[in-house]
């Protein structure tokens, strides 16, 4: 069941989705060749106390992380630890909070230094196919126009989506229906109504789509070692357009 949100409910997700994307940027920024991965981590944990809300993933299922740090080869679900970021590395952050009785979830990924033409051309299709799948989010399309729109974006770039994680619904939990693939068939499944929260989020290979998850039963990682790029917004489904709540 897809939950429709109420005007009071959506702005209430404005408030932590903002606070989420100001969390997520000063990360961003502090994105350079020598810092630790662990070193965000803590970061992120002094921005979200400052704010007053808390770390929507630590803890969540047992994730020992305040954010989920990815970095080349790893696609999702990283945690924070004594890895060193490099030059020429792109570094996945994902982002969530819980505040207010809702939760925000963004993620970027930026690059350390100087990066390769390949790696440039990944992180700009990713973005891109985010802003494709977002465009969708209006009422009376339906779920599989997203995926669609996210699928030939990436596609047509000569890369390939992550199928084994998906985007999700959003609200009082971190994952609530429907989920949302980053590939389908346009006008299939449900249809989209104002009041639906999503949170949109391509993951892109450069080489196949296949992953695994590292013994660490979190890290996600490309099979063949292609490197991944991870973009997310939370996106509220609008009558005309659809309005994305995780901007600063």
């Amino acid at each position: 069941m897809i939950i429709i949100k109420t005007p009071l409910e959506i702005e209430a997700m404005r408030r932590v989705n903002r606070m989420t994307a100001r969390v997520r940027d000063e990360l961003a920024a502090m994105v350079r060749p020598g810092i630790t991965t662990l070193e965000l981590g803590n970061a992120a944990f002094e921005l979200v106390q400052k704010l007053g809300a808390t770390s929507a993933f630590y803890g969540y299922h047992g994730f020992p992380g305040h954010i989920c740090v990815s970095i080349n080869e790893e696609v999702v679900h990283g945690i924070p630890g004594r890895r060193v970021i490099k030059e020429g590395d792109i570094v996945s952050i994902d982002t969530g909070l819980a505040f207010g009785g809702f939760i925000g979830d963004t993620a970027v990924t930026v690059a350390a230094g100087e990066i390769d033409d390949k790696k440039k051309k990944l992180l700009e299709v990713t973005k891109a196919a985010l802003d494709a799948g977002i465009s969708k989010a209006v009422a009376g399309n339906r779920l599989g126009d997203i995926s669609y729109a996210i699928q030939t974006v990436v596609e047509a770039a000569g890369f390939s989506v992550v199928r084994e994680f998906v985007g999700h619904g959003i609200g009082r939990d971190m994952h609530e229906d429907p989920q949302i693939p980053n590939f389908g068939n346009p006008g299939r499944g449900p249809k989209l109504k104002p009041g639906m929260t999503f949170a949109i989020e391509p993951m892109v290979n450069v080489g196949g789509s296949k992953v695994k998850v590292l013994d660490d039963n979190w890290t996600a990682v490309t099979c063949d070692g292609s490197a991944s790029a991870h973009f997310e917004h939370t996106v509220a489904v609008g009558a005309t357009a659809p309005e994305i709540l995780t901007l600063t």
